[in-house]
Order: C-alpha cells, then sequence, then structure tokens
C-alpha cells in the first residue's frame, strides 16, 4: 500500500512548479461526475511517458499479479473475454462461448487471431494457457477451483467441464485467468519468463520492446495486430515509476502525460491545475475494517454498534481529502455491471452504515452486549488514511462507552495480517482498502464464507454459505443479482467486515493526450490503445 501525500505540501509543490496554483479543495463525492472514458483523442502521439506507483518485479503475471504489472500488461496480453470500460464483458479471443448444460462451457475461438511473433493463436495455447493459470502457486488459480478439465475439441474450440456450475467464469476470464500465452515462447524461456531482457509471449495492440531495470520500460504499438477495428494512436508508451512529490513534478511540468493514481491526495492537489486534467471513474475499492475474534469485536452487537458509531463523512474528508463517499457495503458500485438499479435499491435501503454517527442507537446495542470493557485495538501503519480511520474508531468507541487504543506496526508488517495469525491476534480491527478485478459482487463474499481466510472474526453461517454457492451457480443474471442482495443484506448485518467508505478510481492526464478509461478497467483492457493528443 503506498503512503498518502499530504495535501498542503502537494499545493505548495505544484504551485512551485510553475503551473497554476492548485486548489486543496476536493469535489463533493455526491456529486462527482463518474466517467468510463476520458475524452476520445483526436490524433496520434509519437510518445507517452506513463507513471507507475513501482516497477514491477515480473512481467509473468502467474508469478506476480501487482496492479503495475497489470497496468502494463493490460496493453500486450489478450485475453479470453475482454472488460469494457462500463465494466461489462464481451467475447474477445473467445468469439462466442456457449453453455450446452449448467456443468459444461464451450468456447469458439477466433480463427483470425495471432501472438507478436506471427504465429496463430490456437486451441492448444488456449488449453496449455488455461491449465498453467490453474496450476499450484499461481496467481489465478482459485479460479480453476471449480474446474474439473480442460481439452482442446475442435480445431478452434475448447471445452470445459465444471465439478459444479459456475456463473462467473466468464468474468474470470476477461482477467488474468484468461489471458492466452505462446506457449512455445514460455517454454524456451523457461524460468526466465517475465524479466527484463525477454520478450513477451502475448499478442495484443503493443508489445514489450524494451525493460531496462531500475529505469524504464517501453511498448510499442504492434502494426500487425490481428483486430484492424483497434487503431492504436499512441506510437510508444515509456514506463517509469514514481512516487509522492516526484509523480507531481513529472505530472506538472509535461515530463510525463499520465498516471492510474492510487491515492487521493494527488488527484485532488491537481484537481485545478490548469497543466493536468483528472477524472474519476467507477471502482470496486472499498476501505473496511477488517475485525479479528481476539476480544470483543467477536460480538456481532459490538460490531454493529461500532459501525453505527463511526463518521463515515469524517474519515471520506479527513483520510481521503474529503474525495471518498462513505459506503455501506464491502464492494464498490464498479461490480454493479448488471441489475445496477436493483443493487442500487438494497444498497439505498441498508441501514447499518450510516454516513454520520448515530451514537444512542449505538449505546443500546452495547448494552444489550453487557458494555464490555475491554479496549478495543485497532491497527495502523502510520499511513494517513489508516491513521485518520484508527482515530475515529477510538472517537466512536468513546462516545458509546466502549474503550480504544491504536497499536503501530511498521508498514512492512502491515500485509502480514493477512497471513500471519499471532500477528492478528493483537489486533481488534485491521483498517485497509480492498478491490476485486471481477465486475460481479458475487466475487467478494465468498470472504464470508465459513473458515476462509478472510473471515478473521470466523463468522459462520450454514445459510450464508449455501447461498454463496447458489449464487456461483446460477448464471441467470436478474436471479444471481437476488441471491446476491441477500448475502450483502447477511454479511452487513452481522458487519463481517465494517464498510467505510468507496474510492474512485482516478486518471490524471496531460494537457496535450486524452482517451484513456477513467474506470477501474485499467488493469485488463488495452487502455493505451485509446491514448492519443487533444485535438
Amino acid at each position: 500500500m503506498k503512503k498518502l501525500l499530504a495535501l498542503a505540501g502537494l499545493a505548495g509543490l505544484v504551485a512551485a512548479c510553475g503551473g497554476p496554483a492548485a486548489t486543496t479543495k476536493a469535489p463533493d463525492p455526491a456529486k462527482l461526475t463518474l466517467v468510463d472514458r476520458t475524452a476520445r483523442a483526436a490524433g496520434p502521439l509519437d510518445r507517452a511517458v506513463w507513471l507507475l506507483d513501482e516497477e514491477p518485479g515480473t512481467l509473468d503475471l502467474d508469478s506476480d499479479g501487482g496492479t503495475p504489472n497489470r497496468t502494463v500488461m493490460a496493453n500486450v496480453c489478450e485475453r479470453l473475454m475482454q472488460t469494457q470500460p462500463d465494466m461489462t464483458v464481451k467475447p474477445w479471443l473467445a468469439e462466442r462461448t456457449e453453455r450446452p448444460d449448467p456443468e459444461t462451457m464451450v468456447l469458439t475461438l477466433r480463427e483470425d487471431a495471432t501472438f507478436h511473433d506471427g504465429s496463430p493463436v490456437t486451441a492448444d495455447d488456449v488449453v496449455w494457457s488455461l491449465k498453467r493459470h490453474a496450476g499450484e502457486g499461481m496467481d489465478e488459480s482459485d479460479e480453476f477451483e471449480d474446474v474439473e478439465s480442460i481439452a482442446k475439441s475442435g480445431e478452434h474450440e475448447v471445452t470445459i467441464a465444471f465439478k459444479r456450475p459456475n456463473a462467473l467464469f466468464e468474468q474470470a476470464i476477461a482477467g488474468g485467468a484468461g489471458i492466452v500465452l505462446n506457449r512455445k515462447v514460455v517454454q524456451a524461456q523457461g524460468e526466465d519468463f517475465g524479466s527484463p531482457g525477454k520478450e513477451d509471449a502475448c499478442g495484443g495492440p503493443y508489445r514489450l520492446k524494451e525493460w531496462k531495470s531500475g529505469s524504464h520500460m517501453t511498448i510499442e504499438r504492434y502494426d500487425a495486430y490481428w483486430n484492424k477495428d483497434v487503431k492504436p494512436l499512441t506510437r510508444t508508451v515509456v514506463f517509469q515509476w514514481a512516487q509522492d512529490t516526484a509523480l507531481v513534478n513529472s505530472l506538472v511540468t509535461g515530463a510525463a502525460q499520465g498516471a492510474y493514481l492510487s491515492d487521493t491526495g494527488p488527484a485532488v492537489a491537481l484537481q485545478s491545475n490548469q497543466a493536468v486534467s483528472v477524472a474519476y471513474g467507477t471502482t470496486t475499492r472499498v476501505f473496511v475494517l477488517l475485525p479479528t475474534d481476539r476480544g470483543v469485536m467477536k460480538d456481532p452487537k459490538i460490531r454493529r454498534a461500532l459501525s453505527l458509531a463511526v463518521d463515515r463523512a469524517g474519515i471520506a474528508k479527513s483520510g481521503f481529502a474529503g474525495l471518498a463517499r462513505p459506503w455501506k457495503v464491502p464492494v464498490g458500485a464498479g461490480a454493479w455491471s448488471y441489475e445496477k438499479e436493483a443493487f442500487q435499491t438494497a444498497f439505498d435501503e441498508l441501514t447499518g452504515a450510516p454516513d454520520t454517527p448515530q451514537v444512542e442507537q449505538a449505546k443500546k446495542l452495547v448494552a444489550e452486549a453487557g458494555s464490555p470493557k475491554e479496549p478495543i485495538v485497532v491497527a495502523t501503519d502510520g499511513e494517513q488514511s489508516r491513521t485518520v480511520i484508527a482515530n475515529a474508531v477510538v472517537d466512536a468507541a468513546t462516545k458509546i462507552g466502549l474503550t480504544a487504543q491504536i497499536k503501530t506496526v511498521p508498514s512492512s508488517e502491515f500485509g502480514s495480517f493477512y497471513t500471519d495469525k499471532s500477528l492478528r491476534a493483537q489486533v481488534d480491527l485491521v483498517p485497509d482498502d480492498w478491490y476485486i478485478t471481477k465486475s460481479d459482487p458475487i466475487g467478494f463474499y465468498d470472504n464470508g464464507l465459513t473458515g476462509s481466510a478472510n473471515n478473521w472474526v470466523k463468522y459462520s453461517s450454514p445459510a450464508y454459505d449455501k447461498l454463496v454457492a447458489e449464487a456461483l451457480e446460477t448464471t441467470d443474471a436478474a436471479a444471481r443479482a437476488k441471491h446476491v442482495i441477500e448475502l450483502q443484506r447477511m454479511f452487513t448485518a452481522d458487519m463481517v467486515w465494517i464498510s467505510l467508505v468507496e474510492v474512485p478510481n482516478a486518471v490524471v492526464l496531460g494537457a496535450k493526450v486524452t482517451g484513456p478509461p477513467a474506470s477501474q478497467v485499467h488493469m485488463g483492457y488495452p487502455w493505451a490503445a485509446d491514448l492519443g493528443a487533444k485535438g
């Protein structure tokens, strides 16, 4: 996780760079216009510099599917399905998917697709790639837990048999689980695949030209790209990595032409600077409190009470420069790629996560729980948003008759809460952000299953577990939405996680460029193909 920038420092920095002074006032999140795309580009661009939070460690997404890695390779590698800027999914290398029965999926492959070495994308490549993704320890292996077999069933056809129906597999193969690799290239490179100096094994609109470790990475337009309907305007994209002041300096001075921002501070600081434009898009990213079963948080009444008492509007203002918006559920609206009205209505009807505190109602729940005196220990690593959340928890607990204290752990250890039970045993609440790459909320709610690795509070409901299974097996979208909405109600009723704020996706662009999507899709859609010069 990246440290948020201090807004006051950013404002001074931007003004010092020679551009118009930036304002630290964020747009009202309730009135924020979320767009799928930025304005369409009008002309070609020879070269663009794009900033990443950090240098990728590998470009083999099976080994590491981190955000910087995905942001680069989304332009280089093709998927069987493709997620669009509006978060819907459409056929891509697989021109058609059919389900002759609930436990079988047949993929009919395009016959004209090729890899960057000119060789055709074959059914054998698809089968090999899917089996590689499914391998033990691979980043996407969990997407294949319901898969019984993967086999070539025709010259341009692949059949997938499932142990049980799986309604999410089309979503999965629009992500990393559906990347099709040139098996001969990967096999020839062996353990060096994905490392600096090695060619890619893909067939997208861009190909990897150069990776100079510690300096930059370059992709270039692949002019022999098989899909003639896709015409990238930018010839070369150079990726560099920068944080904090270096990122802002590069964007304002024009040394860099764009970046997808993981933090809200730079977006707000640059909002009114005429040297750049900032666009906001839909996301699935939500900041939450993950409770443990160490102490008082194992009582659902205490979790509900704390959810009622915490000041979400205050957290959005202080922790996220006012850009985030209070949020009731643990997954953002970007996941509502179908039945949007039903999901919005159900969201509006939820009452357990108010924007502003409902102290008296929370006090009643605390009394019903026996007014425990054991202090609630909330973790932080000193990062701005987590510290603001931790302080908000202490304040909320105090107002409803509980006590809370903050435990600071090193940033290098914070991620270990997900793997180290002994570390979790020292705290009651862990504030963190969470997103899913699928545009379907059911992709989140397995976190509430009995025994789930991320179900630290040990919530267990046979009815919930059964409903998750039913939802995953329901291929009819309207019927699945009903299941998911009920799961959402159950999850939030017991506050398995306590949802706080939704943070929009943000893309910042230099004054002379436009075109890429603003939504979270940049981790799986070839966004650079839409980048170009303004008119």
